[in-house]
This record gives structure tokens, C-alpha cells and sequence, in this order.
């Protein structure tokens, strides 16, 4: 396994030592691995939203190249039109 060396701030050090000294970990190595794991979940976390959003997005532009999309005249129209939507999609969800 490959060494490296890393340099942490007093905060991380003190951090890395209460729960080495907790017993949670038996070394240094194994709190950095494990909040490696964490960077390394959350990366994967954050590249799934990354891709649902960039689909979402490419689907909302084919609606309005097909010109599926609403107009309204005022923010109270908006309103209304989201209000109701609402009410019926957690209709929906309550059945």
C-alpha cells in the first residue's frame, strides 16, 4: 500500500486522535481511509444528481423545441397552476 504524507490542521489532528483514542479506530490510516470512503460515496451521490439533473434538463428542452409548455399571464396564474398541480400529485401520492 502506498505512503503519503498529509498535512493536517490542529482542528483535524485533535480530531483524528479523539477517536483513535476512543477505540472507533486503531490508527490514524483507518480514520482517514474511512473518511475517504465518505468523499468516495458522496463523490458517487453527487454524480448520480449531476446526471439526473442534465437529463431533466435535456428533457425540459425537448418540451419547448416541441412547444409543450405553458404560458401565464401573472405570477397569480403561476401560482394557481402550481397550487393545483400540487394538490393533485399529493392526491395521488395519498391513495
Amino acid at each position: 500500500m502506498p505512503t503519503r504524507n498529509v498535512v493536517l490542521t490542529e482542528r483535524q489532528e485533535q480530531l483524528v486522535e479523539t477517536l483513535v483514542k476512543s477505540g472507533r479506530y486503531q490508527n490514524a490510516s483507518e480514520v482517514l481511509r474511512d473518511g475517504l470512503r465518505l468523499v468516495e460515496q458522496r463523490e458517487a451521490q453527487d454524480e448520480g444528481k449531476l446526471k439526473a439533473l442534465r437529463a431533466a434538463g435535456r428533457a425540459g428542452v425537448a418540451a419547448l423545441d416541441r412547444g409543450d409548455f405553458k404560458e401565464f399571464g401573472s405570477i397569480e396564474e403561476l401560482q394557481t397552476y402550481l397550487k393545483e398541480l400540487s394538490e393533485k400529485v399529493i392526491s395521488r401520492t395519498a391513495e
